[in-house]
């Protein structure tokens, strides 16, 4: 708006020294000019005060309306109300529009019979017609910059949200890494340490089960640091079979007088991988749980792969108030099965065992009651891993397939 008001005051200033009035003295055209040079630098001034700089625009304005020679200095007043709105509001602008039509009617109305005058009429009716086009043109560009300003203030909110949201990723991505190296490492760890013990029990009384114990022991270490690897490095392309990965589990709590029994009805095809993954690592907090902490000698993995998935595993510990317990793996149950939509139900009391029981896919099913804490099996394939006995390292009756990492399972042990 500044270049196109710049214009103006040129063709004002031609128009006044190229058709001056013949009674046109110097000093009038000295201040018609001085008065134009005055606005074309105010319009260049890259910031200022904004009431005074109207203030001095309708001063110089008037100025060149009185010293103008040849009568066209009147024009600039339709740019008043513009510069008003952009500093006043609308409501100014529309008061100076107004009062500058007001007093061009004044004017008009002092030359006799004005009225049938056609060139005062229309003079009078084209200033109208301005003062009303630059109020219109004020307002949309008035728009503009508010909308402008919006979406300045819109893109900086979003560039805010953008950061958060990357912030809170890399939280839950910390927090999901961090859940499977406790669920993974911490089972590959119990492992471990069984091993190691049987080793130490049997070194002297059976030096072969103990030397086997130590390569189980090697073998559950080196997959610890393999799933560290991939929880680490997020890569899950190898194929994975809940079944196959829950008798591997089966198979590598190799301890005497630890028995796991695992069933199986339907198929896997058609669930979700990260579904299973999810139920493999409640599985594997469970198992471990019962073995380190509840004192458990029997425990039953029931897998059921209908419209949903569910496993069910339970022990004959000497079981748990819930209500009570609030360790992290529990927690880490909860919070894998809630982040798929799944459902977890624990069913547990001192003296009675734990049934727990979690579901990832199709409708939420009601919580199972208690049951005998050493269930038949169900239909389908059953794997019993019995450890009970000096010579126990090799009774295993599974032949373990592709754990979560893609390792081989081994019958007899962590592969």
């Amino acid at each position: 708006m500044r270049a196109m008001a710049s214009g103006l005051y040129l063709v004002v200033l031609a128009a006044g020294l190229g058709y001056p009035a013949p009674a046109a003295s110097p000093a009038r055209l000295v201040v018609f000019a001085v008065a134009i040079a005055a606005l074309l630098l105010i319009e260049w001034i890259p910031e200022g005060p904004p009431i005074p700089l109207l203030a001095a625009r309708l001063a110089l304005y008037a100025a060149v309306a009185v010293a103008d020679p040849g009568g066209f200095g009147r024009a600039l007043f339709i740019l008043a109300p513009f510069f008003a709105y952009v500093t006043l509001g609308r409501r100014a602008a529309i008061t100076i529009a107004a009062a500058c039509m007001l007093v061009a009617s004044v004017q008009a109305a002092r030359a006799p019979a004005w009225h049938t005058d056609q060139e005062a009429v229309s003079d009078l009716l084209m200033f109208g017609i301005g003062l009303v086009l630059t109020l219109v043109t004020a307002e949309v560009a008035d728009g503009q910059r508010r909308s402008r300003e919006r979406a300045e203030r819109l893109v900086g909110e979003l560039r805010t949200a953008q950061r958060q949201v990357a912030q809170l990723s890399a939280a839950a991505e910390r927090h999901r890494l961090a859940r499977d190296i406790h669920d993974s490492v911490g089972h590959h760890l119990t492992a471990v340490s069984v091993q190691l013990a049987k080793a130490e029990a049997f070194r002297s009384r059976d030096p072969a089960v103990a030397d086997r114990a130590v390569l189980d022991a090697r073998a559950a270490a080196t997959r610890a640091l393999q799933e560290v690897r991939t929880s680490v490095s997020a890569l899950r392309t190898a194929s994975f079979s809940l079944a196959d990965a829950v008798e591997e589990l089966a198979g590598g709590l190799d301890d005497a007088g630890f028995e796991v029994t695992v069933t199986r009805t339907g198929g896997e095809s058609g669930h979700a991988r990260h579904g299973l993954e999810a139920l493999y690592r409640v599985t594997q907090e469970a198992l471990t749980n019962a073995h380190r902490h509840a004192g458990a000698d029997r425990v039953t993995v029931a897998l059921c792969f209908d419209d949903a998935a569910t496993v069910e595993i339970t022990d004959n510990g000497r079981g748990f108030t819930v209500d009570d317990a609030d360790g992290g793996g529990l927690r880490g149950m909860r919070e894998r099965l809630a982040a798929l939509g799944g459902t977890l139900h624990i069913d547990s009391g001192p003296g009675r065992g734990t049934r727990i029981t979690a579901r990832v896919g199709g409708a939420p099913a009601s919580a199972p009651g208690r049951e005998d804490s050493n269930p038949a099996p169900g239909r389908g394939v059953r794997v019993l891993a019995r450890m009970g006995g000096a010579g126990a390292a090799g009774q295993t009756g599974s032949a373990g397939a592709a754990g979560p990492t893609g390792g081989a399972g081994r019958g007899g042990g962590v592969a």
